[in-house]
């Protein structure tokens, strides 16, 4: 099969900032939620720093999944 647009790579490259932000938007919030038990609250430096570590991982797997999207859409505009 011969592959037309960008890589996985170049797709994760340019999501990796909304992914990091998500990511750490997350984190923040699941913070605060724990903290209802009596957990702390993270700072908004650590839930960013936390985040750029978790977004890596997770703006992987979206760009594989838009990669496979636009692989399907190929096919399907070949047949």
């Amino acid at each position: 099969m011969n592959r037309h647009g960008w890589s996985t790579r170049w797709i994760a490259l340019v999501l990796y900032p909304f992914g990091a932000g998500a990511m750490g938007v997350n984190v923040f919030f699941a913070a605060l939620i724990f903290s209802w038990v009596g957990g702390p609250v993270l700072t908004t430096g650590w839930a960013i720093a936390i985040g750029c570590v978790i977004g890596v991982p997770a703006t992987w797997a979206f760009a594989r999944h838009i990669r496979h999207l636009m692989d399907e859409a190929d096919a399907q505009a070949a047949d």
